[in-house]
């Protein structure tokens, strides 16, 4: 028996496992925080909206990151869309836009990332939805 073959396997945190979503979901919170204080001081609920916000955005990604590989490409794609679509409206919605702009550009935003990812998962998966081998 080899020396090398008796070296237990170390579990290392993967990026996109945990790490990736948090840091983005905290960025997207501040984010939140800031444009909703238009100049002004911070204030608790200011504050909270950015934790909540952080907390949704973390979680969504989280979980289709964990959970998105058992739906179907169609489904994924519409999921990632959605994702996308109602964080970049909810944003804009913050920056005192109308209710229709917002909707206009969380929409078009889905739209954009729902058929990029549809197209990535296409060209990654076989007829079965399995990673492709390369």
């Amino acid at each position: 028996m080899a020396a090398h073959a008796a070296v237990p396997a170390r579990r290392s945190v993967e990026l996109h496992g945990a790490v990736l979503p948090a840091v983005i979901g905290i960025l997207y919170g501040l984010w939140a925080a800031t444009v909703s204080r238009h100049g002004g001081a911070l204030t608790w609920g200011q504050l909270w909206l950015g934790v909540v916000s952080a907390l949704a955005l973390g979680g969504g990604l989280w979980a289709l990151r964990t959970y998105g590989h058992v739906l179907p490409r169609e489904a994924r794609s519409v999921a990632w869309g959605a994702l996308a679509g109602a964080a970049t409206g909810f944003l804009y919605s913050l920056s005192g836009a109308s209710v229709l702009s917002s909707s206009g550009l969380g929409l078009a935003t889905a739209i954009a990332v729902g058929a990029g990812c549809f197209y990535l998962f296409y060209t990654h998966e076989d007829a079965a939805g399995h990673p492709a081998p390369y």
